[in-house]
């Protein structure tokens, strides 16, 4: 085990930490996620924030660890567990001993953050006296997946430890099927596909990601439901579970979400975020092993914009 310095300040917790053999020629944030026991994208944004350096130069997450190195990562203060915020429209679909799945309007985030000071599942799901898994951060109890704060639709959430841990294991494991419905501007080439691109943060514009060549492996599948003159609908897999990923992938192939405030140049007068729901999600249930299977509705700013993209004649 390496050794662990610790050092208590009002900001929060500094580490320092010997590199390890095996980890030399690692990339800092890859290094620093397996150090830590944190996700990539976790260490990737410590990195971004100037909390990482290595032999006391701050790097960037690209930077090499060298051998009899040390790494010096400033963590945040802790988060407290959000409180109890009840939020109106959010649909309990199921809930047994083990989790529960929901019906997640937008403007939700799925816990809190550094940059959210909004309502949450976790603050919502308390208020409703649902007493989530004791796994995890803190502010995230139960929190095995995420939903954008702007993606309405299904979501599952842990109540049980073992249930956390089954969970998170069967998002790893790609064995939870998640399907989504997108309104996207113009017309798809092929009526079905593979999107496959690594997503990283954006170089520029760190609260965006996009296509990079440094990113992590993302692959997103692709169905056309119904195409109309200006839009179509499509549905979508995920296959992994990136930041943005389909809103990063659409954009790539030059169909981005209509009325994504970031990554569509183009407004639309009805909608205040993107067009993309949560129609489905289908797991083996952690408790009796049994493939369950739960849809969710299109909300009504969603149902109200297709309506119109349908009734809009041919140009």
């Amino acid at each position: 085990m390496p050794l662990v310095l610790k050092v208590m300040w009002p900001m929060g917790e500094i580490r320092s930490l010997p590199v390890p053999q095996g980890l030399e020629g690692e990339r800092v944030d890859v290094g620093l996620a397996r150090l830590l026991g944190m996700s990539r994208s976790q260490a990737a944004q410590l990195v971004d924030d100037g909390r990482v350096a290595v032999n006391d130069v701050t790097v960037g997450k690209s930077h090499r660890l060298p051998p009899q190195g040390w790494l010096r990562v400033e963590l945040p203060p802790v988060q407290p567990p959000p409180p109890p915020q009840p939020v109106e429209g959010l649909i309990v679909h199921h809930e047994d001993s083990d989790l529960v799945v929901i019906d997640k309007p937008a403007g939700v985030a799925a816990h809190a953050s550094p940059g959210w000071h909004g309502p949450t599942v976790v603050g919502a799901l308390a208020a409703m006296g649902i007493r989530l898994a004791d796994a995890g951060p803190a502010e995230r109890q139960g929190i095995v997946h995420r939903l954008d704060a702007d993606t309405s639709g299904a979501m599952v959430v842990a109540k049980s430890t073992p249930a956390y841990s089954a969970l998170k294991q069967a998002f790893k494991d790609r064995t939870v099927t998640r399907r989504y419905h997108a309104l996207v501007e113009g017309a798809l080439t092929h009526p079905q596909g593979v999107i496959e691109a690594p997503i990283g943060r954006h170089p520029h514009q760190p609260y965006r990601m996009a296509v990079t060549s440094d990113g992590r492996p993302a692959r997103t599948h692709y169905q056309v439901v119904e195409a109309y003159s200006q839009a179509t609908l499509v549905e979508l897999e995920l296959e992994t579970g990136r930041t943005h990923q389909i809103r990063v992938h659409l954009e790539a192939i030059g169909h981005p979400c209509v009325g994504d405030p970031l990554y569509n140049p183009n407004t639309h007068d009805e909608l205040t975020r993107q067009w993309l729901h949560a129609v489905g999600l289908a797991f083996h249930h952690p408790g009796s092993g049994q493939w369950v299977e739960f849809e969710s509705s299109y909300p009504q700013d969603l149902d109200r914009v297709l309506q119109m993209v349908r009734s809009t004649p041919e140009s």
